[in-house]
Formats: C-alpha cells, sequence, structure tokens
C-alpha cells in the first residue's frame, strides 16, 4: 500500500487541539500564519491552504517526539509514504492569516536535516517519497539526495523544449517515482488534447508517432523509464477525459468526487496493461 502523508495538517484537527505548543497560534489558539505555496505552474496567485504552520523549535525541543509517532503510525498502515510538499522540510511559504491569496508570504527556513536524522535513530529505514514538484531549489534537492530519497517525474511536465528537462523518461534516474500524472494533474488524455499544435507534434514526435490511441503512448513511456516505481491513474488507463480529473490544485470545491464505474473498463485493458508491465519488468516477484 502506497500512502499519501499531508506535510501540514488540518486546524480544526486533533493534533492542533491536543498540540497547541507545535504549532503557530496566537494566547486564544487562534492561527497568526497559514500555509501554502507562492505563485507557480498551478495557479498564478499561488495556493493558500490554511493550515497551520509548525513551531519547529518547539518541535525541536522534545526531538520532533511528534513527527516521530506520525511516521510510525502511517508506517503501520502503509509500506510506501509519499510525503505531500517535501521542499516544506527545507523552507515553507508562511502567509499572515489575514491575507486572502498566498501572494504575500514569505520563505522561512525548516529543520528538514535535523528532523530526518532524527527520525533515522527510530526507523533503520525510511520507506519515503519525496514530492518535490513546483519551486524546486538546490537545498531541497540536496535536502531529498542527502537520505536517498526518490523524488517524482511526471511525464506531462517533460515538454518545455528543454530536451534535458528531469522529467522526459530518458533523463530519469533509478530512485524516483514515473507518473503519467498525478491527482493534482489533468488526465493524460485531456491534457495532450489540449495542448497546441506544436507542442502536441513535440509529444509526438517524442513517443514515436506510435500507431497507438492516447494516452497508451504516454503509459508505455512511464513504464519504460528506468525509475524504481512506475504510478498510472486509473482514468489513463480507461483512456478518460478531463472530466473525470481527481483534483483542481487551489480550488476547494469538485474535487476528489470522482468514481469509475465498470462500464468504463474495456475488456482488453487489464491484459493490455500486464503485458506492458511484464515487458517492462515491472511484475511483483
Amino acid at each position: 500500500m502506497f500512502g499519501d502523508l499531508p506535510i501540514f495538517v488540518a486546524y480544526d484537527s486533533v493534533d492542533v487541539w491536543a498540540q497547541r505548543k507545535y504549532f503557530k497560534l496566537d494566547k486564544d489558539g487562534q492561527m497568526e500564519v497559514v500555509a501554502g505555496v507562492p505563485p507557480d505552474y498551478f495557479s498564478e496567485i499561488g495556493q493558500r491552504w490554511g493550515n497551520p504552520c509548525y513551531d519547529w523549535d518547539a518541535l525541536r525541543q522534545d526531538n520532533f517526539r511528534w513527527w516521530k509517532k506520525r511516521i510510525v503510525r502511517h508506517l503501520d498502515m502503509f509500506d510506501l509514504i509519499r510525503i505531500d510538499h517535501f521542499r516544506g522540510f527545507e523552507a515553507y511559504w508562511e502567509i499572515p492569516a489575514s491575507e486572502p491569496t498566498a501572494m504575500h508570504g514569505h520563505w522561512v527556513k525548516a529543520p528538514g536535516e535535523t528532523l530526518f536524522k532524527s527520525l533515522l535513530k527510530k526507523q533503520a529505514v525510511l520507506p519515503v517519497v519525496a514530492e518535490d514538484l513546483g519551486l524546486i531549489t538546490a537545498a531541497v534537492e540536496a535536502l531529498r539526495d542527502k537520505f536517498e530519497l526518490p523524488g517524482m517525474k511526471i511525464f506531462q511536465f517533460g515538454f518545455d523544449g528543454d530536451p534535458k528537462n528531469p522529467h522526459l523518461p530518458h533523463n530519469h534516474i533509478t530512485r524516483c517515482v514515473a507518473y503519467s500524472g498525478t491527482h493534482d494533474n489533468d488526465t493524460a488524455l485531456s491534457w495532450f488534447n489540449g495542448l497546441n499544435e506544436h507542442s502536441r507534434e513535440q509529444v509526438l514526435d517524442y513517443l514515436g508517432h506510435s500507431s497507438d490511441a492516447m494516452p497508451w503512448p504516454v503509459i508505455r513511456a512511464v513504464l519504460g523509464s528506468v525509475a524504481e516505481l512506475a504510478v498510472i491513474p486509473l482514468q489513463d488507463l480507461l483512456g478518460l477525459g478531463g472530466e473525470h480529473r481527481m483534483n483542481k490544485p487551489g480550488t476547494v470545491e469538485g474535487n476528489w468526487q470522482w468514481r469509475f464505474s465498470w462500464e468504463q473498463v474495456p475488456d482488453d485493458a487489464a491484459a493490455r496493461f500486464r503485458h506492458l508491465v511484464a515487458m517492462y519488468n515491472r511484475l511483483a516477484d
């Protein structure tokens, strides 16, 4: 089981209610600052998530006891954990709680290296994937690589015209997880159909002008990557359009509601996918 661990927790969570000292709250328990991300690929005004920010000094005083318990609990449920917004362990975007958008925040350093060293004293191995998308700096990459955590490579992010783009499958490294798209992306079919003519031709050229219908050439390219793990959303396996998208970052309504129906599954889908998984040596032992 591959679980997801958001770096932040909700303001109305039991964690904040029971452990106020670990969060930046005023004397009445109100948030003074909130978390988010600055303007990026997904949103020109950034994303104001509204989560309370950690008081890292307080967390460090008891050797990150709260974080250790959180990781152990997740490893009770999952074999592998993707830490969402990994870059927040190096520095996070802090926004005054009074601001309606994320545009007027600022970066605040976080003690990621100290935290992960402490976690390794609790866990001999950290089965963690670092969500390293967005505004990633050399310092974030150094933190990820120091602890040998696999990052993420997204096929849809590969086509900016640079053949050295790390999201293109031929540039992948083994220590990463390759995706056709994540829950935050449009479906591969809708993404491709929404490209301009030049960009579509660029994608088709990269995929060798395959005779297969989209998105199967994308699926094949991702499975053929040297990445130690490849993830294909069910929407892509079923060849579904944008109306089946899971999530639109920066929005709060209409997300995480998609459900598949068996009528959407082609008769040959399982056999076709298994053939590719076997061909690229991705069958489970």
